[in-house]
């Protein structure tokens, strides 16, 4: 029986982007892992309150419908939130999002981090309808932020914007020093990243990246 050929040993960028793509999953495994349970918490509490409804002599049958609706409508929730983080994982081809879309949804997954690591973000994105790679942004996005504040003094405001760029889009991520008290830096999850991460998603993406200071600009096609 004739052995398969062994695959193509992959490139140095592409380990590196794989490497990087790692770190970065690692990195957000905290939020997709509270995404994925939000939904869930809730069905415990209405399932205790419909057990001593219905341990009453007369449980209000109206009630225990509702309840069950409720119930209903967080698992369906909660199914459709494991399915968008797996997705997380596992890019599904050449999807496209609109970028004000793309970006927010990115931004809720890591706002609760930033505020709680003194970082505030502030959102002068508009509507911006254009559509650009899924994968790119929820790769290309989060790695920047991350890299941007995680050797960054708090407290600061991360301002996002974006604007047409030809054929193109560009997006701005700025971080602003600001007055206060600091966040809770804590330990780092994993590793912090760098732009050397950074980098290599972009290029694996397609995506164009330009560094300069406190400000970063990626340009999607």
């Amino acid at each position: 029986m004739q052995a398969e050929p062994n695959p193509p040993a992959a490139s140095a960028p592409e380990r590196r982007a794989e490497a990087a793509r790692y770190a970065l999953l690692r990195r957000l495994a905290f939020a997709m892992r509270h995404q994925m349970v939000v939904h869930l918490q809730p069905i415990g509490m209405i399932t205790d309150v419909m057990e001593r409804r219905l341990q009453s002599g007369a449980p209000d049958l109206e009630q225990i419908h509702q309840s069950m609706s409720k119930v209903n409508g967080h698992a369906r929730a909660a199914v459709q939130s494991s399915l968008d983080v797996v997705s997380w994982l596992a890019p599904e081809g050449d999807v496209r999002v609109a970028v004000d879309a793309g970006v927010r949804e990115t931004l809720g997954l890591m706002r609760s981090r930033f505020n709680f690591r003194g970082f505030s973000i502030k959102d002068e994105m508009g509507a911006q309808a254009r559509e650009v790679s899924r994968a790119a942004m929820r790769s290309v996005l989060p790695a920047s932020l991350l890299a941007l504040t995680d050797r960054a003094a708090s407290p600061a405001e991360l301002v996002v914007a974006a604007h047409d760029a030809g054929s193109g889009l560009e997006l701005t991520l700025e971080l602003r020093p600001t007055e206060g008290t600091p966040g809770y830096a804590g330990d780092t999850p994993y590793r912090a990243l760098d732009w050397q991460d950074v980098e290599a998603l972009a290029r694996a993406e397609g995506v164009g990246l330009e560094l300069d200071g406190p400000r970063v600009r990626l340009r999607f096609a």
